[in-house]
């Protein structure tokens, strides 16, 4: 999974401690950096990258799986192995210089500990999440990755001090009576031949996925105000450059120390579209992750963090609709009211996101203001 949540959380606190820190630094919008027309293409433009690649990526990878691909390894390397994607971006794109960071930057054993241990914690991750897509739908994988959401909020309570308003508290009750749901409904238009158990051990290592994904972004926003201390471009991308890249690495490892590198070509050869398109599927997985990756961080850096959540969200709702016209998953009413339930508890969570935004450039503006008065 893309680590995006994390920069979108950090970035948003930043800008507070920033503010809390030192009034007197004013920093410049990207819209007036970048001009309007080219500001609006910039936001249509990653709003497209993130919905299609993180919609494309799930769906391919229950399509690898349906087409007789069963290599958990494989589908677990594929989510992080397109990482040098990012270095396009991260060499194309200026990253703002941040003059008020005036700490001396963390040493390179430090950085390359939190980037290994980050890294680790990704790829088994990636493995329960890989094992989950295999014994559910794409659509009831989709909805269960919605509690990402309630793990999210808890984590940070306890490790990044968020507050806990009675919004934050609606969304996380909401979206575990979503999850619920599914957990007690029936998965008929789950993958032919999976067992019930099966369908639960699904269940369960999505779910389970779903939390360590939510305390691997909280660690991470830890890491980001903690250690790094800085708030540029390229700091939120070699983050995810360098922690996709142990990913890589450990899920390689676990290629090869499971043998189920030795399945891999019978597994092309009985592929049910061919050869071509395994290979294809894997590949277009891969880029599909990252190109998800790359829109969400420009998001981040182009708007602010609560557009990034907002088109997030959006994307989460797009591929179990994706999944009904593609796959012709079933839709039945159970999932429909899980399905809303989610949608509500991501309304009440990005509504809180909005009102702590509004507060954030209420504080700015004043600090502009009263910046301008004394210059004057």
């Amino acid at each position: 999974m893309s680590l995006h949540k994390a920069e979108s959380e950090w970035w948003r606190d930043s800008q507070e401690s920033i503010l809390a820190k030192d009034e007197t630094v004013i920093e410049q919008t990207q819209f007036v950096k970048l001009g309007r027309c080219q500001w609006w293409f910039m936001v249509a433009l990653n709003i497209f990258f993130l919905i299609v690649g993180q919609a494309a990526a799930v769906l391919l990878g229950r399509f690898y799986y349906d087409q007789g691909g069963n290599s958990k390894w494989m589908a677990t390397l594929v989510q992080t192995a397109a990482f040098p994607v990012l270095l396009i971006p991260l060499y194309f794109i200026p990253s703002s210089k941040d003059p008020s960071t005036s700490s001396a930057p963390p040493s390179i054993k430090v950085l390359a500990l939190i980037y290994f241990a980050l890294g680790v914690l990704l790829a088994c991750d990636n493995m329960l999440y890989s094992v989950g897509l295999l014994y559910l739908s794409a659509s009831t994988y989709s909805l269960i990755c919605a509690t990402q959401l309630a793990f999210n909020a808890v984590f940070s309570y306890f490790i990044n001090s968020q507050k806990f308003t009675a919004l934050i508290l609606n969304s996380v009750i909401i979206v575990s009576f979503s999850a619920a749901l599914i957990a007690v409904s029936d998965d008929s238009s789950g993958p032919a031949g999976v067992s019930k158990w099966k369908h639960i051990l699904g269940f369960i290592c999505t779910l389970g996925a779903s939390a360590i994904y939510s305390l691997l972004l909280s660690l991470m926003q830890l890491t980001f105000q903690k250690v790094l201390k800085k708030e540029t471009f390229s700091v939120v991308l070699e983050m995810q450059i360098y922690t996709a890249l142990v990913a890589s690495c450990a899920a390689t490892v676990g290629l090869f120390a499971s043998g189920e590198w030795r399945t891999l070509h019978g597994e092309m050869e009985k592929f049910g579209e061919g050869r071509v398109s395994y290979v294809m599927t894997l590949v277009w997985t891969a880029v599909a992750w990252q190109v998800c990756s790359v829109g969400v961080v420009g998001l981040i850096f182009v708007v602010s963090s609560l557009f990034s959540n907002v088109i997030s969200t959006l994307s989460l709702a797009v591929t179990p609709i994706a999944a009904v016209i593609i796959f012709h998953d079933k839709m039945d009413g159970v999932k429909i009211i899980a399905m809303l339930l989610a949608i509500w508890g991501f309304a009440t969570y990005i509504y809180q996101n909005y009102l702590d935004d509004s507060k954030v450039r209420r504080r700015q503006t004043g600090v502009r203001e009263s910046h301008n008065d004394s210059s004057a």
